[in-house]
């Protein structure tokens, strides 16, 4: 799933002072980091991810590949949901305390990252990874990062409130079809038992910065990563559209949407049956399922976001984040973090755990499409199998613009704080900056 950006002010003091705050655990008592070794000789691999759906059966698969591999101590730590895992990565590496294995985005963290990462075109995943899955990460035959799988997203709705509500989800395909839709189940939301027929989670930045302004952004790049990234300037020709879709958002949402969280959108109000739809992505059938399996197999669906235009029927389909491997480890760790990350994606058990336990899309060659574990998984792989897929242009915009410059602007517009021209004229002039 995308990155998630919010900081306290006092989780910022802690981490501009070089302690980490884990929202997570670790499987193993490695205290040590890149180039370390434990104290029974085993080689240590540290691993700084991101993901908060899937870290519990992240840090089983981990035991799991412990248990074959006994030469190996690993450890995980999660940092993720109302954490800032841009700035906690860079607080590790500055502690002297750097992963052997982590994460990253697109051709923009490429960049940023370049002097920790290892050429990985040698791992069998790099030669199995689907056509796509690698753009913005391979560069002149080397490949800095393995994807972590296909994820799409949407507008995620109830299908047991829009049958009693008489809405046929297909047919929300316009602004006007789904303003229509949001009203119905507003007039109704009562009788329906809803608090709110939407729930935004304004507080998030990468909701609204990365997710929802990249689909009416992508498009003025052809929807091409690399296009963006070589983009100086950018227009919002499509800015209109992703006002009415921040306004409609806004209108029908639980309130205040400024004080909304992730966590409270999708297990408070959505698995609950609170509300009759939110926007997220495949990424949150683990937690819906954990809060009601029964709900989760049975009423859960995912349709585009509306956007008027050839792409009006096309999914934001990408890899959220990439696994790359520190050079500043050992050759033994590196070698080690190669294999773990070749097993978990290409050997029976690994694949097993990808489609069953983190319910992830493969990115990868070697799966049986028919085992995708959920709805939502299978919404996504269907549209990226059709080729109605809308580019995950985020991934390749200027450092920290989409969520510190515009989400934080589409915070002050939701405050009445800001006009929506100066949002868009203050994006371009720092997207513009940042490109000089």
């Amino acid at each position: 799933m995308g990155n998630k950006r919010f900081l306290s002010k006092i989780f910022m003091a802690i981490v501009l002072s070089g302690i980490l705050i884990a929202a997570g655990c670790s499987t193993s008592n490695s205290e040590s980091g890149a180039g370390g070794e434990t104290a029974d000789g085993k080689i240590p691999v540290d691993i700084f991810q991101f993901k908060v759906e899937f870290k519990d059966q992240f840090e089983e698969i981990i035991s799991l590949y412990e248990e074959e591999n006994p030469d190996v101590q690993m450890s995980v730590q999660t940092v993720g949901g109302g954490n800032d895992y841009a700035a906690s990565l860079k607080s590790q590496m500055a502690s002297g305390k750097e992963p052997v294995i982590f994460n990253i985005g697109g051709p923009t963290e490429v960049e940023e990252y370049r002097e920790y990462l290892t050429d990985l075109s040698d791992t069998e995943a790099a030669s199995t990874a689907l056509e796509g899955t690698l753009n913005g990460i391979e560069e002149d035959g080397k490949v800095w990062g393995l994807p972590f799988a296909q994820e799409g997203y949407g507008l995620i709705y109830n299908k047991e409130v829009f049958e009693k509500a008489g809405i046929n989800a297909e047919e929300l395909t316009t602004f006007a079809a789904l303003e229509e839709a949001l009203e119905t189940i507003d007039s109704q939301k009562e009788e329906l038992g809803l608090e709110a027929a939407f729930a935004l989670p304004a507080k998030e930045l990468w909701v609204m910065g990365n997710h929802l302004a990249n689909n009416y952004i992508a498009p003025e790049f052809d929807t091409d990563i690399m296009t963006a990234y070589e983009a100086e300037t950018i227009d919002f020709e499509y800015g209109d559209q992703m006002q009415k879709m921040l306004d409609l958002q806004n209108e029908y949402s639980v309130q205040p949407v400024l004080s909304l969280d992730y966590s409270q959108q999708v297990e408070q109000l959505f698995s609950l049956g609170k509300v009759a739809m939110i926007q997220q992505g495949n990424w949150v059938y683990p937690t819906i399922e954990q809060m009601d399996a029964e709900f989760a197999e049975n009423n859960v669906g995912m349709i585009p976001m509306p956007f008027e235009g050839e792409l009006s029927d096309h999914l934001p389909v990408g890899v959220p984040q990439y696994w790359v491997v520190n050079k500043n480890a050992s050759e033994e760790q590196q070698q080690a973090a190669k294999d773990f990350l070749d097993w978990m994606y290409t050997s029976d058990a690994g694949k097993d755990f990808v489609l069953n336990e983190f319910k992830f899309v493969p990115a990868y060659d070697g799966y049986d499409s028919d085992k995708i574990a959920d709805p939502l998984s299978k919404i996504v792989y269907d549209y990226s199998s059709d080729a109605k897929t809308i580019g995950w242009t985020f991934m390749s915009t200027p450092v920290g613009w989409n969520e510190d410059v515009l989400a934080s602007n589409f915070q002050r517009y939701l405050s009445g704080d800001m006009e929506w021209q100066e949002v868009l004229d203050d994006a371009k002039e720092q997207w513009e900056k940042s490109r000089q």
